[in-house]
């Protein structure tokens, strides 16, 4: 019996209490430990996310064991969740693995075709006990190498979401207001008048992607106008790969990945904790 949770054990709860889960992204070990360690520390729920190609980067069955060693060592409610699961194959492959939640991201497809094949992979996943999120409009940035430029990235309109939600019956779902993947290049708009619409129209969480970065006082409200997930994902990588550099840069001599992976890990501990605070989830597991 797995320890992880599928996100409707902590999201219904954010939802109400107006607060948000972070979604965090795991890459290795240490972002695992790290993430983990910042939660247990916080109290908080927490959403490993893991996208296609740290997948391939770690191996599924690394993947899903770090996740349970995680639920195990802290015992909080920690979803493993696919992100920006590309087809239906894959996140078949993920949920047989032991991923506790799984995305499909149509929204590269017609809103119709979207519908559907997200649809199906509801249907299979809620037998499973397994929860889902869905994307509208698309964002902004750079996620896995795919960019999509910022400024023709396509906004969610309130009225499909509505619907998407009806037909395809999702746990949470992203839609497009204005944030980016990656480092931002210009200054960020958020549609906080999309969110607010959608999750008075829809039960389910309304998920917020490309949270590096954005300031603080938009996220607070974005949270304020319903967003109850946030991704973080660049945040880590960069405060992980600037300790390292720093060890390097200072010693040539340092060869031990011990050495300047646990300054790393430490770096994104920090970044987790002021996430989890600015998102409201301490004390909530």
């Amino acid at each position: 019996m797995s320890l992880l949770v599928s996100m409707n054990e902590f999201l219904p709860q954010a939802k109400a209490g107006k607060y948000a889960v972070g979604q965090f992204n795991m890459n290795n070990l240490e972002f695992a430990q790290a993430i983990t360690e910042a939660a247990t520390e916080l109290k908080s729920p927490i959403i490993f996310g893991v996208s296609e190609g740290a997948l391939k980067y770690m191996g599924i069955e690394y993947t899903v064991a770090l996740a349970e060693a995680s639920a195990k060592k802290s015992g909080l409610p920690i979803a493993l969740h696919l992100d920006h699961g590309s087809s239906f194959e894959v996140a078949m492959k993920c949920i047989r693995a032991g991923f506790s939640s799984v995305m499909f991201d149509g929204s590269h497809y017609s809103f119709e075709e979207n519908i559907r094949l997200t649809k199906e992979i509801v249907k299979v996943a809620h037998a499973m006990g397994v929860s889902v999120e869905g994307e509208l409009g698309t964002i902004g940035g750079t996620e896995d190498d795919i960019s999509h430029d910022e400024a023709s990235a396509q906004l969610a309109k309130p009225e499909e979401a509505l619907r998407f939600y009806e037909e395809t019956k999702v746990d949470a779902l992203a839609i497009a207001v204005g944030t980016a993947h990656g480092v931002y290049k210009g200054e960020v708009k958020i549609h906080n008048d999309i969110i607010e619409k959608v999750a008075a129209a829809i039960p389910v969480s309304i998920v917020l992607h490309g949270g590096s970065g954005v300031p603080d006082e938009l996220i607070a409200q974005a949270i304020a106008a319903g967003a109850s997930k946030i991704n973080v994902n660049t945040e880590n990588q960069v405060a992980g790969t600037a300790a390292i550099r720093e060890v390097l840069a200072k010693d040539s001599k340092v060869y031990d990945p011990r050495k300047y992976l646990t300054p790393a890990r430490n770096a994104m501990i920090d970044v987790v904790k002021s996430k989890i605070q600015l998102f409201g989830s301490a004390g909530k597991a």
